[in-house]
């Protein structure tokens, strides 16, 4: 069994934070930006995603790729169609690049493994990877590859929820794994999911509580989206505002940390993305997975906000920020 985390005073104006509208929304985020400013300045990070693989060996309730959706399309991307994006067609403002599959070691280890490989000879790109539970072996043949940041959501910090929603795994062995990858060297990026079916106000609290606890460098928020094939598709979403004063609050409890905006948000509202910027993200995303994939990558619907450089762009100049000029691995390596 688990046990519940110490609830930090700091967590007790989270009913504050996350009802507030209006003025004090407004004061919330602007408090924030200024938090992340004052660390990090006025500069975003800018990475890209390529989804290699939808194929996955877990069945959570909320996510359209889980194994039990037999009418999806499942694909593995070839290497030599990853090595042209990456090598030919990358755009100029990405200084990271992120690959992510659904569970799916065969792709970690045919794939992804020789493909860092070539990245870390030929480039100096941030290598970040969100890969889902992993063997031990395989963890430190990708660390030896050349990537250096894991993303391993925890979706829930409470233990009856993520097994109400069968999230991947248990708890515990999604908490061990963050401790070993932190303690081996990786810089590690958790996060949750706002909205989920069955999630209560004393889960989000608990939720961010883990986050803070947590031997991490970056943490996120993301809606919940109902996710076409899945049991939660009739389920609702929540209300943005209160998922942006969520990030808000991570940003003020975790100053330090690399929060990025995700395109969920702007399906929500169109202007989402931006707003997240506002409140405190300082990572933004060019999704660059090839048009014919992209469809059954299928973390929500087939109807997806795909975030492209312009969009990205033009989300970073409205939020009067700037790009980093340096990748965020690299941030990070000077600050250790």
């Amino acid at each position: 069994m688990i046990s519940s985390p110490v609830i930090s005073p700091e967590l007790a104006e989270l009913q504050n934070w996350t009802e507030a509208r209006g003025k004090a929304q407004n004061e919330l985020h602007e408090r924030s930006g200024a938090r992340r400013d004052q660390v990090f300045g006025r500069n975003v990070f800018v990475r890209a995603v390529i989804e290699v693989s939808n194929i996955c060996r877990q069945n959570c309730t909320y996510c359209g790729m889980r194994r039990d959706n037999k009418s999806l399309d499942r694909f593995r991307l070839e290497l030599d169609i990853l090595r042209e994006i990456v090598f030919d067609h990358l755009p100029q403002s990405v200084t990271d690049i992120n690959f992510q599959t659904g569970e799916d070691p065969v792709a970690v280890r045919e794939i992804i493994i020789p493909l860092i490989r070539e990245i870390r000879e030929r480039t100096k790109l941030g290598i970040s990877i969100c890969l889902g539970t992993l063997e031990k072996k395989l963890y430190r043949e990708l660390r030896q590859a050349g990537a250096d940041f894991y993303i391993i959501k925890l979706e829930t910090g409470n233990e009856k929820h993520y097994r109400q929603v069968q999230a991947p795994g248990t708890l515990s062995s999604r908490l061990e794994a963050i401790e070993n990858l932190a303690a081996d060297g990786w810089f590690v990026s958790s996060g949750f999911i706002h909205g989920l079916p069955h999630q209560t106000e004393e889960h989000i609290i608990e939720t961010l509580q883990r986050l803070s606890d947590l031997p991490l460098v970056g943490n996120s928020v993301s809606p919940f989206i109902p996710g076409s094939g899945t049991p939660s598709a009739s389920y609702p979403s929540p209300d943005l505002e209160t998922t942006l004063n969520l990030l808000a609050a991570m940003r003020l409890l975790n100053p330090n940390r690399i929060i990025p905006a995700v395109s969920a948000m702007s399906i929500l509202h169109q202007n989402g993305y931006e707003r997240a910027l506002r409140a405190g993200a300082n990572l933004t995303t060019i999704n660059l997975t090839p048009e014919g994939s992209r469809a059954n990558y299928l973390l929500y619907k087939k109807d997806r906000f795909i975030m492209n450089e312009q969009r990205v762009l033009q989300a970073v100049e409205a939020a009067d920020l700037r790009l980093s000029s340096i990748s965020l691995v690299d941030y990070l390596r000077a600050q250790n």
